[in-house]
């Protein structure tokens, strides 16, 4: 390691590399220097000049820790390690003028704005600061900007760090943000005034160090220190970024990221960020039995029974929806297998081969996409499929990246090779002569859209051919987070879903929402017939499923239980509860085992803890919490493709499960990218 070089910080010597900027080579040592435009995800700007250092030997004034590297500073006498200091008499006065430069136009709104308690800015002033002002002429003002739904602008706080504006324009691929004027009348504004277009505009709120962005859902509901804060696993989409969820009492009042460089950096989407309000509505929080066509509120023992009956000597199928933990998919299996019926997870229809972890997961991690050199995308946009994926793509894609797409074309963010969009192209690329890319890092991504049509094996069969000529690893991009995690545990009927449904006099819903089930004939003569079985949904919310069934039994959604959810690259993350369900509402594994007690079969396990017993036991690398596990490369015999275009699984990315059915935040959110996508023309 003798590329490393010798400096001196506050008198303590370390080794670091030389390409660190000093700010960096600080926090290696322990050290903290003040900020607020420096970030580590994103480019140096150097514009607060909070970071200031003294570099002895320099020149006589401060320099920006930021922006100067270890290798621009000078040896001392007779190659000496060079001496940064950072609590120096020079730095400290320096910290003071800045500070109180930044506080000359800042308004005094600390008791009612929502960054109070979490501010950086209150913080360093604090810490830095001097305690009195000498500035007594009038403050400036800005007008506040409308970057829609999600994004609350209070300008006159503004210090102009201009982290938005290159998370914006670095991360999220949108260019509507930038700051015009200079001096006094510089500010930060959006081009036109145009709303932001983006599913991680959200994570700007994080970024600002003061109060000029603000969450707009979340204004004046809590306080920082009124929160209960729970750190759990997301399950909008199967990337299963780490978030916190803050509750206060009993609801939930807001859901932030949790830094996890091997899954979601520091982002999260729109969806998951603001969909906290949809766990408010629309809640089942009593069994239900439907009489006469009816559904009327129930007593735990009554549903409990006519779910049993109805179970009894029944031919039964059990579904397994979009955002159950694997321990209730376990219970449900143990259940409905011990019956002698079957379980299907593939709800969407992928022809996903059960047993076969290399090709229903894939060999790529996440974090490979970070020096991948080509990236192979087939049938799937991840930009509404895992957004924050999507960004670790662009990622890819500003350090050089080659990116090709076989599929609908879309506004990804960064530019790529359309292929074109049909099985043909696909073929054409097994074809192809990859001369360099067989040397270079790269990875195939395959989409659920890709498998869901009746060839579906057969793509996913090309796409592992694509991979193997190019030594490249292969991403299968999930959209339900549930979905790995229940084919783990071998929750597949053979056939599929449709094998599963047809013929069955009962089908177990375990809030498999997006599944249509041939409704009843409201004639009690043909309510038995064989197109209508008999429902049971166990689920959260009223949505499709509570629809159409006989008999529901309210569950726990996904911040009230503690639950294991496997992602999309195959890594078992534990979710933690952050608060009770609503009403008579248990947790989904506790309703199955008293089910089971009730249908004479009764599971044998009592506890969460002896569950997860039970369950390693049966798959064993389910214990190995935040590793992702390698998967033995098992080609799938090539089939005969078909000539179908490839099509996208989600349609509209705000509405795709219940928990965003019910909010309020989602619906306005769907509302306005409707009326983008499909602009007024005025009448000629």
């Amino acid at each position: 390691m003798s590329d490393l070089r010798k400096i001196i910080i506050d008198d303590q010597e370390i080794e670091v590399d030389p390409a660190l900027t000093l700010i960096q080579a600080c926090e290696q040592a322990g050290i903290e220097v003040p900020r607020f435009c420096y970030h580590e995800r994103l480019s140096i700007a150097g514009n607060c000049r909070m970071c200031l250092v003294e570099v002895v030997g320099g020149p006589p004034k401060p320099a920006a820790s930021c922006a100067m590297q270890v290798k621009d500073l000078r040896p001392g006498p007779e190659g000496a390690p060079p001496v940064v200091k950072t609590n120096s008499p020079m730095v400290k006065k320096a910290r003071e003028g800045v500070m109180e430069f930044l506080l000359i136009n800042h308004p005094l709104d600390c008791p009612i704005c929502d960054q109070g308690g979490e501010c950086d800015l209150q913080d360093q002033a604090m810490a830095y600061g001097v305690d009195f002002s000498r500035y007594r002429e009038p403050k400036r003002a800005s007008d506040d900007l409308d970057l829609g739904p999600l994004v609350e602008t209070h300008m006159t706080r503004c210090i102009s760090c201009t982290r938005c504006v290159r998370f914006t324009s670095e991360v999220a691929g949108i260019m509507q943000m930038g700051q015009t004027g200079r001096g006094e009348d510089a500010e930060i504004t959006s081009y036109l005034n145009q709303t932001l277009e983006s599913n991680l505009q959200g994570n700007i709120i994080d970024l600002c160090p003061v109060g000029a962005l603000v969450s707009k859902p979340y204004a004046f509901t809590a306080r920082p220190w009124e929160l209960t804060k729970t750190e759990t696993i997301d399950v909008m989409d199967a990337l299963g970024s780490n978030i916190r969820v803050d509750t206060k009492g009993r609801e939930v009042m807001r859901i932030l990221p949790r830094n996890h460089d091997g899954v979601n950096e520091e982002w999260i989407s729109d969806k998951t960020r603001f969909v906290w309000d949809g766990l408010r509505r629309q809640r089942l929080d009593r069994p239900y039995v439907r009489e006469n066509g009816k559904l009327r509120p129930a007593t735990w023992p009554e549903a409990l029974t006519k779910a049993a009956e109805a179970m009894k000597g029944k031919k039964i199928a059990g579904l397994i929806g979009d955002l159950a933990p694997v321990e209730a998919a376990f219970a449900l299996k143990q259940l409905i297998e011990g019956l002698g019926g079957t379980v299907e997870c593939r709800t969407d229809g992928a022809k996903l081969p059960a047993g076969n972890r290399g090709a229903y997961v894939g060999t790529a991690t996440v974090e490979d996409l970070d020096s991948a050199q080509f990236i192979q995308l087939i049938g799937t946009n991840p930009a509404v499929e895992a957004p924050v994926l999507n960004a670790r793509i662009r990622k890819a894609w500003i350090n050089g990246a080659n990116i090709g797409l076989i599929g609908e074309a879309a506004d990804l963010t960064y530019e790529y090779a359309h292929m074109g969009t049909d099985r043909k192209a696909l073929a054409d690329l097994q074809n192809h002569d990859f001369g360099a890319v067989k040397d270079a890092a790269s990875i195939v991504i395959v989409g659920q859209g890709a498998l869901r049509e009746a060839d579906g094996e057969a793509v996913l069969a090309a796409a592992m051919d694509v991979a193997a000529k190019t030594n490249s690893k292969l991403m299968v991009l999930h959209t339900a987070a549930s979905r790995v995690g229940a084919l783990d545990i071998g929750a597949v009927t053979e056939g599929g879903l449709s094998a599963a449904i047809d013929g069955a006099e009962v089908v177990y819903n375990l809030g498999a929402d997006e599944v249509e089930i041939a409704p009843r004939s409201s004639s009690e003569a043909v309510a038995h017939e064989k197109s209508a079985p008999f429902v049971i949904y166990q689920g959260s919310h009223g949505d499709r499923g509570a629809h159409r069934a006989d008999v529901i039994l309210p569950g726990a959604a996904y911040t009230e239980e503690n639950g294991l959810f496997v992602n999309t690259e195959g890594r078992p993350q534990l979710a933690l509860r952050a608060g009770f369900a609503p009403g008579e509402a248990k947790e989904n594994w506790a309703i199955l085992r008293a089910l089971s007690a009730e249908a004479g079969q009764a599971l044998p396990f009592d506890t969460l803890a002896q569950l997860r017993q039970a369950l390693v036991a049966e798959v064993p690398h389910l214990k190995q919490i935040d590793q992702v596990p390698e998967n033995d490369w098992v080609p799938l015999s090539t089939g005969k493709l078909g000539e179908a275009s490839f099509v996208n699984p989600i349609k509209d990315f705000y509405l795709t499960n219940p928990i965003a059915r019910a909010s309020q935040v989602m619906a306005e959110l769907s509302a306005n990218a409707a009326a983008r996508a499909n602009p007024a023309v005025a009448a000629e």
